[in-house]
């Protein structure tokens, strides 16, 4: 067990009956003048080029890092005259990849996990092949952690005291968050690995363990940002939640603390352009600019002030004595991939709702 102190966050759109979105456009002012478009004739007004327009579909998680990427990106994008206005959406990883499959028209898919830009994928709306860009298409990394209250008055250590009789544990809903299902993937792994009181290689142990953990959860929230929300607003004695969330927490003064278990799962977060939406608008090479600009030093620095560990080695060394290596970090290779992962715990009647039931009326199932 490694313990730090930690931080932060914002409220969130939600996604409601049918399509609720909410998008924010905005189009943050990065220096310099107004830019112009191809030259006029001598004596004649100069006009301003005409923006380009990107929308992002995000989950929650980031959403402070890309109120500082998205304007790096824009004074970028405006040498030569050329300008963009964003709009951007952010929902649970899941619930974000399904509203993109029902309508919402993003031109970049920056969300939790693989399984969710397969979703879009599988639609039609992804025809590219995203893992083939650097980092196999991740652009952040973090790992799953536990927050606890000031001073750890409930002695949590490590997985295995969630378990505790009468804790109140946070996590949220698997079938909207991709935070939620790295959060079970990571008990599981950890459980299956020898690091719990589980038996290794045990899936009935791993499972049992699991649900006595979601014994404790009394509700589950559709997304991590959520969650820490209801957190800091003094629901719960402990959150499973992402490491970035509980620093980013910290930086705004919140006094919570962070506990990394002995074993947990690295979590990769993926990033791709949406080709179906993104040459319906005709901003594909947009589109493209900015997913590459997301890999670059300055986008990796960004990002890593906000908690997320970067994937550029040379910014990772940059700023690795801020992020402790668990003993046992593991990542979802080593569980047989997230197909075989949503084979053996998320499908129906999998290793999750087998633990939903041994969690009995403890937590709300979804």
């Amino acid at each position: 067990m490694i313990s730090r102190s930690s931080v932060v966050a914002h409220g969130l759109p939600r996604f409601v009956a049918g399509l609720a979105l909410v998008l924010s456009s905005f189009a943050a002012a990065c220096g310099g003048g107004d830019k112009t478009g191809p030259a006029a004739a001598p004596g004649a007004p100069m006009k301003p080029a005409e923006p380009q327009s990107l929308t992002l579909g995000a989950y929650t998680t980031p959403r402070e890092a890309y109120s500082e990427i998205l304007p790096a990106f824009r004074k970028q994008w405006a040498v030569g005259g050329r300008d963009v206005v964003f709009k951007e959406s952010y929902l649970g990883s899941g619930a974000q990849a399904r509203a993109i499959v029902s309508g919402f028209e993003a031109d970049v898919a920056a969300l939790s996990l693989e399984p969710d830009l397969a979703t879009i994928k599988k639609a039609g709306l992804i025809t590219s092949d995203w893992k083939n860009a650097p980092h196999a298409g991740v652009v952040t990394q973090s790992i799953v952690v536990i927050g606890v209250r000031p001073g750890n008055p409930k002695g949590i250590h490590d997985w295995d005291d969630l378990a505790k009789p009468g804790l109140d544990v946070l996590t949220p809903n698997v079938r909207t968050s991709g935070g939620a299902r790295w959060n079970v993937a990571a008990i599981y792994g950890a459980a299956l690995r020898g690091h719990t009181s589980a038996k290794a290689g045990d899936d009935a142990a791993a499972t049992k363990l699991l649900g006595a953990i979601l014994h404790n959860v009394k509700n589950m929230d559709a997304g991590g940002r959520e969650s820490l929300l209801n957190f800091e607003r003094g629901v719960g004695d402990a959150i499973i939640t992402y490491e970035n969330e509980i620093l980013v927490g910290q930086q705004k003064g919140q006094k919570y603390e962070l506990i990394v278990p002995k074993s947990t799962i690295l979590i990769e977060n993926p990033v791709a352009v949406v080709d179906g939406y993104a040459d319906k608008h005709g901003s594909r090479e947009l589109a493209n600019a900015f997913v590459a600009f997301l890999g670059t030093a300055g986008a990796q620095r960004i990002y890593s002030r906000y908690g997320l560990r970067p994937v550029l080695p040379e910014i990772a060394a940059e700023v690795a004595a801020h992020y402790p290596t668990p003993p046992d970090l593991f990542n979802v290779r080593e569980l047989g991939d997230w197909a075989g992962l949503q084979k053996s715990v998320f499908d129906p009647g999998a290793s999750y709702d087998k633990a939903l039931g041994i969690a009995g009326t403890g937590a709300v199932a979804p």
